[in-house]
């Protein structure tokens, strides 16, 4: 059997990426939310100026996880990883995959001289919470999401 490697992603990725994305927005009751294109998710990752980046867990050829962040900036704390998503394909959690791909953004962080790495969980998303405690995070219960949508 093939063993499963964590590695950055390229840009052959995309596809499986975004498939795993819209696997996660179906499981938050959100898929009619996934508006982008695989052309601009493309273009955002490995065009001439990406703003993105990610881990992807690779097991017998298949892309079965990512973990993808941006560039996040603190006037308090200064550079800041924003982890955006940690996506394992359903039938393979509990593998220990969230938990390679998570380290590995952390280590990321941490080797590039961030200041520390944010990111939001779901209220109701129970495993995801227990997941991310086992790493002792500060949960912040003062502060609402706030977004802006812009249309055409």
């Amino acid at each position: 059997m093939e063993e499963m490697v964590i590695r950055k992603a390229v840009q052959e990725d995309c596809a499986p990426m975004l498939e795993l994305i819209k696997e996660l927005a179906e499981y938050e009751k959100a898929l009619h939310e996934v508006t982008l294109t695989l052309k601009q998710f493309t273009e955002d990752g490995f065009g001439k100026s990406p703003v993105w980046g990610a881990f992807v867990a690779e097991f017998e050829g298949q892309i079965v996880g990512i973990s993808l962040y941006y560039n996040r900036y603190s006037t308090w704390k200064g550079r800041r990883l924003y982890l955006e998503d940690l996506v394992v394909t359903e039938k393979l959690r509990g593998k220990q995959i969230g938990k390679k791909l998570f380290e590995a953004t952390l280590e990321h962080g941490k080797s590039n001289q961030y200041s520390g790495m944010v990111f939001q969980v779901l209220n109701w998303n129970e495993p995801a919470i227990n997941f991310y405690k086992k790493y002792s995070p500060k949960f912040d219960n003062e502060w609402f999401n706030v977004s802006i949508e812009f249309k055409d």
